[in-house]
Parts: structure tokens; sequence; C-alpha cells
């Protein structure tokens, strides 16, 4: 995989840095996960909340978010100059405040930039598969 830190980044690389970030997220592996979100992320939810990276990685290294499963299908990315965007459907199984989710699937939008720390991720975006 490329090093986030250098100057280009591939769109199979990027992909790769996703996949990376989801494992840390599923593994509470929280120094990943800081290192790969940016200062003023953000993310939306399926149900249209809101979380700046701080409320997101603390939910996660407390528990109130647990990420059983998240498995992404083919990750579809662009990247361009210090920017990037990638799309992709997965299947997540979540635990949110102690409540179970059975495995849902999702369509998921990220946008990357190159920061001083390397390629992050800024926004965050998730809209369950209504099937």
């Amino acid at each position: 995989m490329d090093d986030p830190h250098v100057d280009g980044m591939s769109e199979s690389a990027l992909a790769d840095l996703e996949r990376r970030r989801l494992r840390a997220l599923v593994e509470a592996d929280l120094a990943v996960a800081h290192q790969l979100h940016a200062d003023d992320f953000q993310l939306i939810t399926p149900s249209g909340d809101s979380f700046s990276k701080e409320e997101y990685l603390q939910h996660v290294a407390s528990g109130e978010i647990d990420y059983v499963v998240w498995d992404p299908e083919e990750i579809d990315a662009r990247v361009r100059d210090d920017v990037a965007c990638l799309r992709y459907r997965s299947t997540i199984k979540i635990i949110v405040g102690g409540r179970e989710s059975g495995c849902d699937r999702y369509w998921h939008t990220d946008f990357y930039e190159k920061r001083r720390d390397g390629w992050q991720v800024v926004w965050s975006q998730a809209t369950r598969i209504v099937t």
C-alpha cells in the first residue's frame, strides 16, 4: 500500500487506505483512527446525525459505537492533486448504545484531502440501502 504521507496517491492506494480506516474502526484502534481522520472531520449518519472527529472517535473508544462487521464491497475512488473522493457499498453490523442491529447494507461517500499529516478523511456520509 502507498504511504499516506507521500506526495502522490493512486486510486487503488486510496481504496486501501479506506479499508485500513474501516479496520481501525472495527478494531477500535484509536491511534490509527486518529491518524486517518482530519481534525475537522464530519460524519453524517444514515439517520442524519452529525458527529465531529472528537465525538465520533470518543463513541468508538467508549464502545457506545461498536462496529461488529464492516465489510466493504469494491471501492471506487477518484484522486485529483491533493483531494480525493470514494464511494462504495458495504455490509455493517453495529451496536449503538447497547442495541445491536442486524447486518444492513449502506452506500458510503468519503472525501479525503492531503494534509500536513498525510491523506485524511474530511467528510463521510452513509446512506442505508432499503430493499
